[in-house]
């Protein structure tokens, strides 16, 4: 039977949601548009297996083709990053991480050093409101004031610290990462270096980004961002990891189970697959260039139109803008944008002193709108249509009164959705997706 005659309601928001996607540009960094093919092998009888173990060690029957699936994404994992060992079971990338810490660390005793939040590090990084900041002891760094790394800085906090894991991978961070220097003083103080490549994995695999695998003793990644997979993530130890700890990978194995899971989600692991046959193309490399392009062609124009870029620019796929200068608050931007189909986050940037709820700033990214065959000078339309977006907000002031604000977002998101200007831009945006179709 089908979804429209079993469930109506189900089926009539996905058909709502599958519109919404097409109709907008989609530019949330970590959001892409996985193909055809890997939504198709989600959404098989791989669902129905229960597979907990590994293959070849499983402790339930019936796992002999699933043992198949799994040893193939393994080894297309493989060989696409360049590492002698994989896990493929990790549900999504905060338990990836979770599973290094708890394969390595001893609670309340050893330390985690990764970015800060507030800089565009990530919550399972260490920070204090997450697991990892609460069930292991950790520091945060900082960027420096030019909104780079600060190695020279970063150094000295190892050296003071001693953690027994450096994270380096962020969020929010619009440049190249220099895994080597990060490797030079994970070596320094005898820490673990664990490269989160959840953002960057596919610009990785692609050439267009250094990869961490010379580096890092432990590579995580999610699999759905510029990798365009399904929501899954991988777990890679490097030969590096393996010299520092023969028995790295079965530590982490033991971590993802029994530690902190159960079965597999079967039909992921085959999607992942599928991913990752797609991303070892020429097609695929092609396509991660012209994301970079994409990035940096709009970065230029918005920086015509006096947007105040993080660290100036960008060298990947993403771009963080803070808004001060334009006197427009994060929330308002993001909100106002949405409704002129141009689908951004509100983000905190470098000393924001705005709450996370209100930020100073956007974050923005060209990965799906690139899956779409965009190309320059589209972005050079999106950069003038945000130019306009911004324009027309700029006299919407959030309260300084903290309990006032949640009632002027109320009272601006309704005149937001009247808005004829921004309406007439959300016109224009359609205008341009209904040229450019979701693969």
């Amino acid at each position: 039977m089908t979804l429209t005659k079993t469930d109506p309601q189900i089926a009539k928001l996905i058909l709502a949601e599958e519109k919404r996607q097409k109709e907008v540009l989609e530019m949330i960094p970590s959001e892409n548009y996985a193909s055809a093919a890997v939504r198709s092998a989600l959404g098989t009888v791989l669902n129905n297996k229960y597979s907990e173990g590994y293959p070849k060690k499983r402790y339930y029957q019936g796992n002999k083709i699933v043992d198949e699936v799994e040893l193939l994404a393994i080894e297309r994992a493989k060989k696409l990053f360049g590492v002698p060992y994989v896990n493929v079971q990790a549900l999504s990338g905060s338990p990836a991480n979770l599973a290094v810490y708890v394969a390595l660390l001893e609670p309340q005793k050893d330390k985690i050093m990764g970015l800060s939040l507030a800089f565009g590090g990530h919550l399972t990084h260490g920070q204090p409101q997450s697991v990892t900041g609460k069930f292991f002891k950790s520091v945060l760094y900082e960027l420096g004031k030019d909104g780079r790394l600060d190695f020279a800085a970063i150094e000295k906090q190892a050296l003071k610290e001693k953690p027994k894991i450096i994270v380096c991978g962020f969020t929010a961070y619009p440049r190249i990462i220099d895994f080597k220097k990060f490797a030079a003083i994970a070596d320094k103080v005898g820490a673990y270096l664990l490269a989160d490549i959840s953002h960057i994995a596919g610009l990785v695999v692609a050439g267009v980004h250094p990869s961490p695998a010379p580096y890092a003793h432990i590579i995580t990644t999610t699999t759905h961002k510029t990798l365009r997979g399904p929501r899954g993530a991988l777990i890679m130890v490097t030969a590096k990891g393996l010299k520092k700890d023969a028995d790295l990978g079965k530590k982490i194995d033991s971590a993802i189970i029994p530690g902190i899971q159960g079965g597999p989600h079967d039909d992921q692991t085959a999607a992942i697959a599928v991913a990752l046959k797609e991303a070892a193309t020429p097609a695929f490399k092609k396509y991660s260039a012209q994301i970079v392009k994409n990035t940096k062609t709009l970065a230029t124009e918005l920086t015509k139109f006096g947007f105040n870029l993080v660290s100036g620019g960008s060298d990947n796929h993403l771009i963080l803008i803070d808004l001060k200068n334009k006197g427009v608050n994060g929330a308002i931007a993001a909100y106002a944008l949405e409704v002129a189909n141009i689908v951004v986050n509100k983000n905190g940037v470098p000393f924001d002193t705005m709450p996370p709820f209100y930020p100073s700033g956007i974050r923005l990214g060209t990965p799906a709108i690139t899956t779409r065959g965009m190309k320059e000078a589209e972005m050079k339309k999106i950069a003038a249509w945000m130019r306009r977006v911004i324009e027309e907000v700029k006299n919407e002031k959030l309260p300084q009164d903290k309990e006032k604000r949640s009632n002027f977002l109320k009272n601006f998101r309704d005149r937001a959705n009247k808005n004829k200007n921004l309406l007439q831009i959300a016109k224009e945006v359609k205008t341009l997706t209904g040229k450019f179709l979701i693969p």
